[in-house]
């Protein structure tokens, strides 16, 4: 699980000097998820999922709160600063004589002046990860516990500011975002495709004309997880937690009784999930295949299976190799199998969700997580459940975190894939440009820059509505 620390400040004349060690956290899976036993049950460990809390001076502030200070001017919001006083923005905050008390984050010795800011701070909420177990046997410890699609044939649409890869299988984005209060709204962007025929196709049948892209190398005929709940009535209205949920072993397909989720193109995000989610906080994303061996949507009032995000962030690959970049499949089995798969020279929509209007979990607002691989590996050995030591995958040197927040600020972030590989670094260089950028954010030989002040625990920026931003592999 990974949580993300945005800053806040009240709107003042002068600002006191602050370094913000603005941790962006997303703590990540420790080892496989998937323990082979000598008994006929495969135990899968299902980490929480990401979720956002405004915390001020140590107490949790509602998320409609923070939006109506943004609104009001009561609040601007910032990136990682050292600077005594407030990073501008597209539109001045009022003064107000209203101010907040500081919070513990080391001072400068050369601040100047005199008026303390406020600082939320954006954190992950704690959920235990719960154990399930299956029907099927294993003889090894197996590190794949998601779905892996085959590959589809059919071409799918790709946002109009990206460009396509070489390989229609590594390029996509899905949802991350995880509920058991999962949001029904109908604001996801629609895509090239045709609406689901929700209770017609085979769950033997993966659909990828409706925009889905298979992802061949998991084993699970396109799919990039499969989820099989031991007690559901099959009533996707319902919003009774699910209780025995388990994972489908590599090599099996979407069967009845099972939630089967899926990847999308760039730019583009998983919109299907059903109200009811896992009895102990696991998500569960997804359509799914019935009784009659059917697949049925899950969402209500949504018909499609991808929609698009706010878009504004890019990623350009200024390399000599591709970079595979990997997206936690949210809701879901949580791994990062939902690939983007960079060419040099090409430049791709980095999909970026609107979390107050996308899923939800325990009433927590979601962000998409992707990780960053070295230069030069394949996307399928980096886009799976890997081993320490493999500097892949879950276990990949970097992150990035990208969301809308409050007020329509897109929030963007790099950091260090702690704790899970601590020595971990990309063998190239990120810097990250565009319109309204609040911030300034790079990583360059090995190290995190934030204003041009190393930090160890990474860097963010944020732009507000009509801004953008481009990740530059270099």
């Amino acid at each position: 699980m990974k949580f993300t620390q945005v800053a806040l400040l009240g709107a003042v004349t002068v600002v006191a000097a602050q370094q913000h060690n603005h941790l962006h956290r997303h703590p990540a899976r420790h080892g496989s998820p998937v323990e082979g036993r000598d008994v006929a049950a495969v135990t899968t460990t299902v980490p929480g999922p990401v979720t956002t809390v405004f915390e001020l001076n140590g107490v949790d502030i509602p998320y409609n709160d923070v939006e109506k200070g943004l609104k009001d001017g009561k609040y601007v919001l910032i990136g990682d600063t050292s600077s005594s006083v407030a990073p501008t923005t597209t539109s001045a905050a009022p003064t107000t004589s209203s101010t907040a008390t500081p919070t513990s984050t080391p001072t400068p010795t050369t601040s100047s002046s005199v008026v303390s800011a406020a600082e939320f701070f954006q954190k992950a909420k704690a959920s235990s990860s719960s154990t399930t177990t299956s029907e099927e046997s294993t003889s090894t410890p197996s590190p794949t516990p998601t779905a892996a699609p085959t590959t589809s044939s059919t071409p799918t649409p790709t946002p109009a500011s990206s460009s396509e890869s070489s390989s229609s299988s590594s390029e996509s984005s899905s949802s991350e975002s995880s509920s058991s209060s999962s949001s029904s709204s109908s604001s996801s962007s629609v895509g090239n495709w045709p609406d689901f025929p929700s209770g017609t196709l085979k769950c033997s049948e993966f659909p990828s004309e409706y925009g889905p892209i298979s992802v061949d190398w998991l084993g699970f005929s396109g799919w990039t997880g499969i989820q099989i709940p031991s007690d559901f009535s099959g009533d996707l209205s319902s919003n009774t937690p699910i209780v025995g949920l388990s994972t489908a072993p590599s090599g099996q397909g979407c069967s009845p009784g099972s939630f089967c989720s899926y990847a999308c193109p760039p730019g583009y995000q998983k919109v299907q999930w059903p109200l009811a989610q896992g009895s102990t906080g696991q998500s569960i994303g997804g359509i799914y295949c019935n009784s009659n061996g059917l697949l049925e949507l899950t969402r209500a009032g949504e018909s499609q299976l991808c929609g698009a995000g706010a878009g504004g962030v890019e990623v350009k690959n200024s390399l000599s190799k591709n970079v595979a970049i990997c997206r936690t499949d949210y809701p879901g089995l949580e791994s990062e199998n939902v690939p983007l798969d960079t060419q040099p020279g090409q430049t791709y929509e980095l999909t970026n969700p609107v979390s107050a209007d996308y899923y939800t979990w325990e009433g927590s607002a979601t962000t998409a997580q992707y990780y960053i691989n070295p230069a030069g590996a394949d996307v399928s050995d980096a886009c799976c459940w890997n081993v320490p030591g493999s500097n892949l995958g879950n276990y990949a040197p970097g992150n990035i975190g990208v969301g809308v927040g409050a007020g329509g600020v897109t929030f963007i972030s790099m950091f260090p894939n702690h704790p899970s590989n601590m020595d971990g670094t990309m063998d190239y260089n990120i810097k990250i440009t565009g319109d309204n950028l609040i911030g300034d954010c790079s990583y360059t030989d090995g190290v995190y820059y934030s204003n041009g002040n190393v930090m160890a625990n990474g860097c963010t920026v944020s732009f507000p509505k009509g801004g953008s931003a481009l990740f530059d592999f270099y």
